[in-house]
């Protein structure tokens, strides 16, 4: 594993949040991971093992997920609070302009941020979502999320949840489940494994199947004149390929990569994920 440092900073509100900070170069911009729903900084350790040293790789965790402290309001659980707490992490690094990775969530971060602050954005891969969502995959969304399960042992737990996932990362065997489970999952200090995250996500989640589904395609815009990585699950249920030629014929210098036999969403143990995140930087350094 690439070696990092433990970081913090503060929300507006007080509450600590961390971020692993991997060495890099200090000349340009880094490369700024953000995850999905109920994910942490943990995902991207293969963006760093493939990147960090050529790059300064920074991974967050959102409030209430991983070594982030929990809100106690739950309510500000949604992608405008995350948005004030990446800004504010940027501002307190001095960094000016960062290269976004958001999976999922993290998309949906990274585009909102680029309708207010488009200039911090040198170049941003979008992984796996869109402006909208596909009704299916936030519906089979809802049914987990906030509801924490309990395991004696990383083996019990890889297995479970290699069943219960299958669909999305067909070709993974034992040893690639327990990667995943070790990413999201941590050992309590009753000993029993379980989610690394505050339940109370879920809140706002389930809340929104009372709402519109979301479609906030203007949110593109800020993108436009950035190069941008759509990258895309085959099997995905909550981006589909109507919705990444639309995304591509709205962002003049965009990309995309299809992830075969993965779904929802792709973990960048794939090599062609990593491959496409190559290409995005290196779009980033012929601007400079």
């Amino acid at each position: 594993m690439a070696d990092y440092v433990d970081r913090s900073w503060n929300s507006p509100e007080g509450i600590r949040l961390h971020y692993r900070d991997y060495a890099g170069p200090h000349d340009k911009p880094p490369i700024l991971c953000l995850p999905g729903l109920t994910r942490n900084a943990r995902d991207f350790e293969p963006v760093a093992e493939r990147f960090a040293g050529d790059w300064r790789v920074i991974a967050v965790d959102y409030r209430g997920r991983g070594e982030s402290g929990y809100d106690p309001d739950s309510s500000r659980y949604h992608p405008p609070t995350y948005v004030g707490d990446i800004l504010k992490l940027l501002d307190q690094l001095g960094i000016a302009e960062a290269v976004f990775v958001g999976t999922s969530l993290g998309g949906i971060v990274t585009m909102l941020l680029s309708s207010t602050d488009e200039e911090r954005i040198a170049g941003a891969l979008i992984n796996d979502i869109a402006p909208e969502v596909v009704d299916k995959g936030i519906d089979r969304i809802r049914t987990y999320v906030g509801q924490q399960v309990w395991f004696e042992d990383w083996n019990s737990a890889a297995t479970a949840i290699g069943e219960r996932m299958t669909d999305v990362y067909p070709r993974w065997g034992l040893a690639e489940w327990e990667r995943f489970v070790r990413r999201c999952m941590k050992r309590f200090p009753d000993g029993r494994i379980g989610f690394d995250y505050d339940m109370g996500i879920g809140e706002n989640v389930r809340a929104g199947a009372e709402e519109e589904p979301m479609s906030a395609w203007h949110l593109l815009e800020g993108l436009k004149d950035k190069p941008v990585m759509i990258l895309r699950g085959a099997r995905s249920d909550l981006f589909n390929a109507d919705m990444a030629r639309r995304m591509t014929e709205a962002l003049p210098h965009s990309r995309e990569v299809v992830i075969e036999d993965v779904g929802h969403a792709p973990s960048f143990d794939e090599p062609e994920s990593l491959d496409a995140l190559a290409w995005l930087l290196e779009e980033v350094e012929k601007r400079d």
